[in-house]
């Protein structure tokens, strides 16, 4: 791993910016590739809570199902969340949260470089665009941090309604497309 990011890694596992970090194991900075897929969650579940990486419950799985569907895999991309803490009983995150935490987001953002960032959910999408409402701006081109910006659904939301899935496959393929200067 790289110095800025192994720097950034122990700043986030040490962070006390808001009270999050009271219940938390592990908290849970990202992890993966540099220049590449940049993609943003909304916060650690348990599972991501317990281990201290991001996406690796049940949620994880399907999102890895799909990036090997699109010939990708995990460690070709980068992996984060909005928020590096698990909040209580998997709620969202609080507004205060969200601000606490964007900063490493920002930071994350400018060590990896990413060309292409997914924002999956709304409340990475609200977060970041400053924008909510999944199905206006999914297929949208977007910007954020001067990269090109899609948004599409958080995984956990095709868990919970499976009619998603399709449209969940067809944005990472889009995206896979994208980097490999298809469309």
């Amino acid at each position: 791993m790289d110095q800025p990011l192994n720097r950034l890694a122990e700043e986030i596992s040490s962070c006390r910016l808001c009270p999050l970090w009271q219940g938390r194991t592990h908290a849970v900075p990202g992890e993966g590739a540099f220049g590449s897929l940049f993609l943003v969650g909304e916060a650690p579940g348990q599972r991501e809570d317990e281990l201290g990486r991001p996406f690796v419950g049940r949620a994880g799985r399907l999102l890895e199902e799909a990036l090997l569907a699109v010939g990708l895999s995990r460690r070709q991309v980068y992996i984060t969340n909005v928020v590096k803490c698990r909040p209580p009983a998997n709620r969202r995150p609080k507004k205060s949260e969200i601000r606490a935490c964007l900063p490493y987001l920002s930071r994350e953002v400018a060590i990896i470089k990413p060309q292409l960032m997914l924002l999956l959910g709304n409340t990475a999408a609200d977060a970041i665009l400053g924008q909510a409402g999944l199905s206006s701006l999914r297929g949208k081109k977007l910007a954020s941090y001067g990269i090109e910006t899609r948004v599409t659904y958080h995984p956990a939301a095709v868990l919970r309604n499976p009619a998603l899935r399709p449209l969940f496959f067809a944005d990472l393929r889009e995206a896979s497309q994208r980097l490999r200067g298809q469309r």
